[in-house]
């Protein structure tokens, strides 16, 4: 069973947004200012939101949005009537951004109302936010919020050129001393120093809250800097769109599953939760990018490779999560 994150909605599902302005904020970064369509104000949100918007043309009235594609609200301290997102073109994905890109004023979308996964820390602390890339989205929006309200906080930037930066100069303007920025050029050894960077987990009054959104290998870095500087799993929150990509050298695996009497062929660039559904099973699964833990299953059989962040150590000795994770055994054995 898929548990859809916007399966209930109030009155106002979906959001009708039509485009005011579309620009581009760097060579493959386009900015979009969304308002009502109907006119009036929008559903509020906080730092960290994000909306769900319908990239393709089909049934909106379901309880989600077809060929939907989540892009983080910036606007957090000015939300005037106006939703602001951007949106980066991917020229091997599956068309949606090319969509999003191609937009101009006047056009119209179908939009979820704003949801938050990676809401802010409603404690005192200080906070820690590491962007990479197109990251910076839903970190530039807490990092207004924060700097509002005075708040103790860090903000590091990384991108591989100054050009490459979406709102380089907007996060010099609200974060001033508070914006420190990285620019590797494509030498990683001049890249963001994560472990200074990140340092401790401070405590009581001192303690601090580290978020991190980008390029994958960024939010695998900073979790794993984190955890060996000892700090809590619960101070360390990230953000990931979009289903994992497969990882070159994965191959296919065998997959039987124990209770159900199948045994399932998983080829090399699909995952087990998507084996499980073509071949007829109704599995338990959320996310689908090994963040929520819904999917995971007791392992009887086998050796997995390990790809979720939802798991904990003594958890991966005897389940995994079949929406990311995959086989270092030809052959894995489930409960399922």
């Amino acid at each position: 069973m898929n548990h859809e994150p916007h399966a209930t909605h109030n009155a106002r599902w979906p959001l009708e947004l039509e485009v005011v302005a579309s620009v581009p904020l760097t060579a493959g970064i386009r900015g979009l200012t969304l308002r009502s369509a109907a006119g009036g104000a929008l559903p509020g949100f906080s730092a960290g939101a994000h909306i769900g918007v319908q990239t393709g043309v089909k049934d909106s009235t379901a309880a989600s949005l077809d060929d939907e594609r989540s892009y983080s609200l910036i606007n957090s301290t000015d939300q005037s009537g106006k939703y602001e997102i951007a949106v980066k073109l991917e020229p091997n994905g599956r068309g949606g951004s090319r969509r999003m890109h191609a937009l101009r004023p006047g056009d119209r979308i179908r939009a979820t109302p704003p949801k938050n996964d990676f809401a802010l820390h409603a404690g005192p602390h200080e906070t820690v936010l590491i962007a990479g890339g197109i990251g910076i989205t839903p970190i530039l929006s807490m990092a207004r919020t924060l700097a509002a309200s005075s708040a103790r906080f860090q903000l590091h930037y990384a991108c591989r050129t100054p050009e490459d930066a979406a709102f380089r100069q907007e996060v010099a303007r609200s974060c001033g001393a508070h914006a420190h920025l990285y620019f590797d050029h494509g030498d990683p050894s001049r890249g963001m120093p994560l472990a200074q960077v990140i340092g401790s987990s401070g405590a009581g009054d001192m303690a601090r809250h580290l978020y991190v959104c980008g390029p994958r290998p960024l939010i695998d870095a900073v979790i794993a800097t984190a955890r060996a500087l000892q700090w809590p799993a619960d101070h360390v929150h990230f953000e990931l769109f979009g289903a994992p990509m497969a990882a070159s050298g994965d191959r296919a695996c065998r997959v039987e599953l124990r209770r159900s009497g199948r045994t399932l062929e998983v080829a090399p660039g699909q995952s087990i939760l998507d084996a499980m559904i073509a071949g007829g099973l109704d599995p338990l699964f959320d996310c689908r990018r090994g963040e929520c833990g819904v999917c995971a299953l007791r392992v009887l059989e086998g050796r997995p490779d390990h790809r979720d962040y939802a798991l904990g150590t003594e958890e991966r000795e005897h389940q995994m999560c079949v929406c990311v994770s995959r086989s270092h055994t030809e052959t894995l054995v489930l409960d399922a």
